[in-house]
């Protein structure tokens, strides 16, 4: 199943107050896990950016001034996501921006059906606790330590592996793979037998083994158990 991550930055918290969305950041997944391909733009708002949003994701209105406009990528953005599901940290904040320029260009907006919402999931899985994404890297061992501002496409990388764990399928993938390399065949065939790294240590003790040799040694030359029995080490002359 192809799923779509997707993260936004605007200039504020309200698309109807005249905010606008100003980066766009994608990561594909195929049955929960990325495949390297990503959809990432900067987009011109045509107005000035606050001070307070500059501060959460460091995007001037100098830099954004020489970037398209939304309807110069729209066509773009919605090929990359095509139909699939979109998983969004607090989907109705993304959408809502999202749909508005859609608005602006004439096209349909995309339907909350589609969404999946990781605030949502994590509410669920984590009730009465923090859950930002942030919290959420933390709580997964997840490195975000070069996330210093907020970004597109570094915080839908980020979204990607949490919502891996969040849903539980990291390890579904580790027993999968595991299974995968005990039945995968060797060129003759046949499942290969699998190695330990290091042999278990004996059990038997060598007054055990010896006791053994002695009691086989009363059946006669031709006792099956001589077949199974190692050569005695011969004693050095």
């Amino acid at each position: 199943m192809r799923e779509i991550v997707l993260d936004t930055e605007t200039t504020g918290l309200d698309p109807l107050r005249g905010d606008r969305l100003v980066e766009i950041g994608c990561v594909e997944m195929f049955n929960r896990m990325p495949t390297g391909q990503s959809y990432h733009c900067y987009i011109n708002p045509q107005r000035d950016m606050p001070a307070e949003a500059f501060a959460v994701h460091g995007l001037s209105s100098e830099f954004l001034s020489t970037k398209p406009l939304f309807t110069e990528v729209v066509e773009e953005f919605l090929e990359f996501i095509g139909d699939a599901p979109l998983v969004i940290h607090n989907a109705s904040f993304d959408i809502s921006f999202i749909n508005a320029e859609l608005d602006r260009v004439k096209r349909a907006p995309i339907p909350r059906e589609r969404l999946v919402d990781t605030l949502l999931l994590a509410r669920r899985k984590h009730p009465g606790v923090s859950n930002r994404l942030d919290d959420l890297c933390s709580r997964y061992a997840i490195d975000n330590s070069h996330r210093t501002k907020h970004g597109a496409l570094l915080d839908a990388e980020l979204l990607a592996e949490v919502y891996v764990d969040l849903i539980g399928a990291r390890q579904s993938q580790l027993i999968l793979a595991g299974e995968t390399d005990e039945i995968r065949l060797n060129a003759s065939g046949e499942a290969p037998r699998r190695q330990r790294l290091a042999p278990l240590s004996p059990r038997i003790t060598d007054a055990e083994r010896e006791a053994h040799r002695a009691f086989i040694a009363t059946m006669g030359d031709k006792a099956i158990w001589n077949e199974y029995l190692a050569a005695p080490a011969a004693n050095p002359g």
